[in-house]
């Protein structure tokens, strides 16, 4: 089953109270501008908080700051703390959401980009971030770290299958799981939780 979350839930709060997103200078704004400029700051929430794991130690298995990560945990652990539930494995997260081919051109902030050995399942995940980069839960590094998507390609290494996109630009998708909406608030609130401000 795949579930997409879309932003509209999140302009909810947002497009009563912010107007300095919409331009109104140029005429009246284009029917889905809040939801766009609302998808548009869930993305950069999802790029914050894949960033501030960023040297957090690897752990298989591992779901947490605290504990460390693997590649799925961190994943898990991002998207989650955006109300959003994905599957535990890589595997499974590598079947959720929307497929996208592998095209960088194609990728937005926030996909979950999935890697494997030959045509083997899915065997590593990552969080896109943007600018041809990405932010994973490395075993080489043993670490969480920002990688080139187009680094050389080694034995070593997992080849870059595809993306899924699990957040929605429109309002076709479905809301969040747990039924709340996510906010830039909530998303604030998060991320000073998670930073210990």
């Amino acid at each position: 089953m795949s579930v997409v979350i879309s932003a509209p839930v999140a302009a909810q709060a947002t497009s009563v109270t912010s107007t300095s997103a919409v331009d109104t200078t140029a005429g009246p704004p284009k029917p889905f501008t809040a939801y766009s400029n609302s998808a548009r700051a869930l993305r950069d929430s999802v790029v914050q908080l894949a960033k501030a794991q960023i040297g957090t130690r690897y752990r298989r298995g591992g779901q947490s700051p605290e504990k460390g990560f693997d590649c799925s945990g961190l994943v898990k652990y991002v998207m989650s703390a955006l109300n959003l539930d994905l599957p535990r494995t890589a595997r499974q997260q590598g079947a959720f959401g929307l497929a996208i081919a592998r095209d960088t051109s194609r990728l937005l902030p926030g996909d979950v980009l999935t890697f494997g050995h030959g045509k083997k399942a899915v065997s590593h995940v990552a969080i896109y971030i943007g600018d041809g980069r990405y932010v994973h839960a490395s075993t080489t590094a043993g670490k969480v770290v920002e990688t080139r998507i187009d680094r050389p390609n080694s034995p070593l290494l997992r080849m870059w299958r595809g993306a899924r996109r699990v957040f929605a630009l429109d309002d076709t998708a479905a809301v969040p799981p747990s039924g709340s909406a996510t906010t830039p608030a909530n998303v604030s609130a998060t991320l000073a939780n998670k930073s210990g401000t």
